[in-house]
């Protein structure tokens, strides 16, 4: 009897987030209520109480989880790696609705919500270990502090969808993304590794 009982809850905690996700994404932090997300997902009070102790508490599990259903390379490969990463993630805030309902909470959220949640963290670590790995291959120029770049990227990252959600719903963000690259390779990456990364439009990156 336990085993059931234990995926029914991992099921309901599925349920919620997604319903959650959906109004996250839909309505922003503020403008989603309680009601609506169990609404959606079908389930009483009760059944969130258990799993969530708060809305905010659910908006910071959705921030922590937006990655959950990512497909993300478990190693890291260097620059091409990350620049496939982040476009990637260009097409996932597309159709993902957890991952871009995380992205809006982190923006749309101030203070020990998104402190506690170290999401922005998380993706500067990530962008880093390509860098790390980048510049033990010689991949980067000799300037190039991968910390300080993984941040800006980050920075920079979070900048361009919000643009591209205000001005096309994010169906031009893969296009942005690849202009943030065709400017900044140049700057970053030694004329070697650009010869070997092309971008999603076809452009090769070059001086």
């Amino acid at each position: 009897m336990v085993r059931p009982m234990q995926e029914r809850a991992v099921q309901t905690r599925k349920l919620i987030l997604r319903a959650a996700a959906e109004s996250f994404d839909e309505s922003g932090y503020h403008g989603a209520q309680i009601t609506g997300i169990l609404g959606r997902a079908g389930l009483t009070q009760g059944a969130m109480y258990f799993h969530f102790k708060s809305k905010e508490d659910l908006a910071r599990t959705v921030m922590l989880e937006q990655a959950a259903d990512l497909r993300l390379p478990e190693r890291p490969a260097g620059l091409k790696q990350l620049v496939e990463i982040t476009l990637t993630l260009a097409v996932e805030m597309q159709r993902n609705v957890l991952f871009r309902a995380g992205v809006r909470l982190a923006v749309d959220l101030e203070g020990p919500a998104v402190r506690d949640s170290s999401i922005y963290r998380w993706w500067t670590d990530r962008f880093n270990d390509e860098l790390v790995e980048a510049h033990r291959k010689g991949e980067l120029l000799p300037h190039v502090n991968g910390a300080e770049l993984a941040e800006m990227l980050v920075g920079a990252y979070t900048g361009i969808q919000l643009m591209s959600q205000i001005t096309s719903g994010r169906k031009d963000l893969p296009r942005r993304i690849t202009s943030i690259w065709r400017y900044l390779l140049p700057g970053i990456a030694t004329p070697e590794a650009l010869a070997g990364i092309t971008l999603a439009d076809g452009a090769e990156a070059r001086p």
